[in-house]
Formats: structure tokens, sequence, C-alpha cells
């Protein structure tokens, strides 16, 4: 039987997967980074294009189960082309689109082969696409180790360093294990229910006698997904990872990968387990609890910006998780808040990248472990970057006017406080005035008097002019007007 594929569904996958390999074959004829870079820009831009087309239209889906062979009405379809897909893919695109610009900024990954990098990267985007869009548990594992398995390459890029192998090291180590966690999860969920569709395992009978082995597969594919968005206690590796990989490959896993983890998350509890609230409500309750906490408390601690940066998504982490903890009743509009947190900090969280890429590569050695005492005074320096830096922070901890951090936390609490988990509201309270500290003080230092030596100014290169614009005004236009990305995310549910 010939399956029959939609292609305008899955465009925004061969594009990148296609760009992908059209970099490396240019790679190896030694075309120019900088030229590289841009193609590889800019076909993230023609992803993005494909996704905004096809949000105009009908729901697509493909890979679909065949008439014949479905017997109870069910679509059974592997890859979907949504509202939570597009939502998701959109975010992704524009994230990386950024993460391509800072590449070409980042002053770490000069040595690196260009060609390699770009085609590493769209690969790894290829498979975080097809994560997003997955409607089956075998192609949600398969999108998520082709997301993961090119980072490890990723990290370790930047050459003659040693801190980048080991943190290839320590991340392929636990995506391994994770993985493993994952996929006997899937097999025993597969084995109570006798499905792989989301559809027919939250629809499939399962014999009182295997409900065991189906809270147990349920609970080892979350404890998967939790290492993909460094959830407590699944989270140790993320600040050496993010200290030791080059910055735009950080900025990456904050985001990125991250979005791809969250969306794994949603698809599973929302359209695959609906119905065994009971099982992963509490779990996911406590998870976001430990997460925003240890997160929190450990980032007071840092005096580095990158690790700083790698404590505080542990814990906006926490607050993504916490609207999926309310269990089966409200779960479409929890998923929805969470994709509108993602939408929010994807924003905020990029935007501080930006300014610590630049303010790395002003070092001339690409080293991300600058102290936060040597952003005193930026705003004098430099003060786009500075006043940019400044507004960012605050939007990440929540405060006027950096509106959009606000509604951002506003929208999971509302999510939160309609369902059985009205504690964790109150834990998410404590923990936001624990974040106002950090980010505060660092925001507080970029206006203090400079410290000597400090007194050159960041770069002005074009992608980092257009990676800080971009990210600068979509902070204060989400912060104007947070509904323009609230009316696409509320579709999720």
């Amino acid at each position: 039987m010939i399956q029959q594929i939609d292609y305008a569904a899955v465009a925004p996958v061969l594009v990148t997967a296609v760009a992908a390999v059209a970099v490396l074959l240019a790679g190896a004829f030694d075309v120019g980074a900088r030229v590289l870079g841009w193609a590889t820009a800019g076909a993230l831009l023609a992803g993005l294009v494909s996704v905004f087309t096809l949000a105009g239209g009908d729901v697509r889906r493909t890979f679909c189960v065949p008439p014949t062979l479905r017997g109870d009405g069910l679509a059974s379809c592997s890859y979907s082309a949504d509202n939570f897909t597009l939502v998701f893919q959109g975010i992704i695109l524009a994230s990386a689109l950024l993460v391509v610009l800072l590449s070409l900024t980042d002053v770490s990954l000069a040595k690196a082969p260009a060609g390699e990098y770009c085609f590493l990267l769209l690969s790894s985007v290829t498979g975080v696409l097809t994560l997003v869009a997955a409607r089956d548990l075998v192609l949600l594992v398969v999108g998520l180790e082709t997301l993961a398995l090119p980072v490890f390459a990723l990290v370790a890029l930047r050459r003659g360093d040693g801190r980048s192998t080991e943190a290839a090291v320590k991340l392929l180590l636990v995506s391994v294990a994770s993985a493993a966690v994952l996929l006997f999860g899937v097999s025993l969920v597969y084995g109570a229910t006798g499905a792989l569709h989301f559809d027919r395992i939250a629809t499939a009978s399962v014999p009182s006698a295997l409900e065991p082995v189906l809270t147990a597969g349920i609970v080892m594919v979350i404890a998967g997904l939790g290492f993909k968005v460094a959830a407590v206690p699944f989270h140790a590796w993320t600040p050496d990872v993010y200290q030791g990989a080059p910055l735009p490959v950080a900025a990456y896993l904050s985001v990125v990968s991250k979005a791809g983890g969250f969306a794994g998350l949603g698809l599973v509890v929302a359209l695959a387990f609906p119905g065994h609230g009971d099982s992963w409500g509490p779990l996911l309750a406590v998870l976001a609890a430990l997460t925003m906490t240890v997160g929190n408390v450990l980032a007071l601690r840092q005096t580095q910006a990158l690790r700083l940066l790698a404590w505080s998504s542990v814990a906006q982490s926490g607050y993504m998780l916490a609207p999926l903890a309310v269990g089966e009743e409200t779960i479409t509009a929890a998923v929805a808040a969470m994709a509108g947190y993602l939408g929010f900090y994807a924003v905020m969280n990029l935007g501080a990248f930006v300014v610590v890429t630049a303010f790395a590569s002003r070092k001339g050695d690409g080293s991300e472990g600058n102290l936060l005492a040597s952003y005193r005074g930026l705003v004098r320096r430099s003060p786009a970057a500075g006043l940019a830096l400044a507004f960012f922070l605050v939007c990440l901890a929540g405060l006027p006017p950096g509106i959009m951090g606000l509604i951002a936390k506003v929208v999971v609490f509302e999510a939160v406080m309609t369902g059985p988990v009205v504690w964790l509201a109150v834990v998410m309270a404590v923990n936001t005035v624990i974040g106002l500290y950090y980010y505060l003080v660092w925001a507080v230092r970029l206006f203090a008097p400079e410290t000597s030596g400090e007194t050159a100014a960041l770069p002005s290169v074009l992608p980092y002019r257009i990676a800080l614009g971009a990210t600068a005004l979509g902070a204060v236009v989400l912060s104007v007007l947070p509904n323009l990305l609230l009316h696409a995310t509320l579709s999720v549910g």
C-alpha cells in the first residue's frame, strides 16, 4: 500500500533538511563562513514563511493509518500541522534564526568548520520541528534524538578548550541515559495499550492487571522528557554544559531544545495520557516546585553571567511545568498557558544571550565565563546594549516596564489556580520574589560607575545589531501588546 504524503504539511521540515545537506556540501567546497551563515539564516526564514502560510488554512495531517486498517474511526496520523505544531514551529524557527545571527557574532566559533556547524544546527532544528508535529511515540522519539544528537557535536565545536569537550561528554552521557529511560517507558506504554498513536493510546482499554505497567510507562516517558527541559532532579548537566559550549549553542539549548522538550511533554499529557492525570499530575507538580526552587536558590550564588543564565533557565522551566500539573480536566488550557510562557521566555532569554555573546566577543577570546562585576557601567559604554539587557532582565523578573514577563507569570498563575494544585501557586509566588533579587542585582550593575579597565564598547557588527534590534523590539512590542502572542498560543488549547 502506497502512503500518501502531504508535502505542504511537512514543508518546514523539508526546508531545513534540504538546507542542512546543501550547506554541508557547500562547506566542502570552501564556501565562506559568512555566506554559509547567511544562507542558513535564509533557510530558517523560508521555513518560518512556510509556517505562516500553513497557519492560514485547514489542519493538515499526513502519514496516517489507511482507512481500511483503522476500523474504529480514529485518524491515527503520525504528523499533524495543527495549531499546536505551527505555534511551536514558529517559536523554534524564529529562535534558531537569532541563534544563527549570534553565531556570526561569536568569536569562539571563528575557527570552527562553518559547513559542519550550519549542517549540525539545521539538522537539530529539523529534529525539533518534527518532534512538535509528532502524533505517535515512535516519531516523537525519532524527532527527539534527531534534535539531541547534533547538539553533542555543536557543544564540542570550540577547539582547544577542554571545557567544551567536557561539556559535550556530560551532555552525551545524560542524553543517552534519558533516551534509555524514555524508550523503556515507550515500550511499557505499548505493552499495556498495544498502540503507539496518541489517539489510540488515549482510547485504549487497559486491563486492570496492566494498569501498573502503564503507570510506570507514563512516569518513565515524563522522566525521559524531563532531562530535555532540565527539570530537577534531571538538571545537573545544565550549568556546566552552558558554560562549556559556544555561547550561541548555549542559547540554542536554553530556548530551542527546551521548546522541543516542553512540546513533547504537552503532547503526551494532553493527547496520549489525558485520562491518567492522577499519575502524571502530582509528578509534574513536584517536579515544577523542585525545579523553580532549586534553580532560583542556586542562581543567587552565581558570580558569572552565563552560570546565572543557566540556573535562571532551570527556574524558568519550573514555571513552564507548573500549568501542566493541573491534571486532565483543564489540560488543554494548561498547555496553551505553557506555550504562551515559552514564547515570552524565548524573546527575553535570547535577548539576554545576545548581549552576553557580544560582551564575551569583546573580550577577544570568546570566553563566556565573564563575571557579573564586569558588566558595571555597561549602559555608559554601550547605551543600546546596556539598556536592552536591563530591560530583558526586568522582563525575566516580571516587573514593569517589562510587562511581557509579568503577563507570562500571570498566565501560568491563572492556569495553576484553576486546578487541584493551588499550593503550587504559593511556591511560584515565593520563587518569583527570590528571582527578583538576582535579576535586579545584575540590572543595577549595568548603571553603576565603570570599573578600571572596562572602558571598551561592545562590537557593532551587522548580525549583532539585527539580533539585538529584533529581540529588543520584540520585548517592547510584547510588553505593550502581549495579546499578539497570547492570541496565537490560546489556539494551541
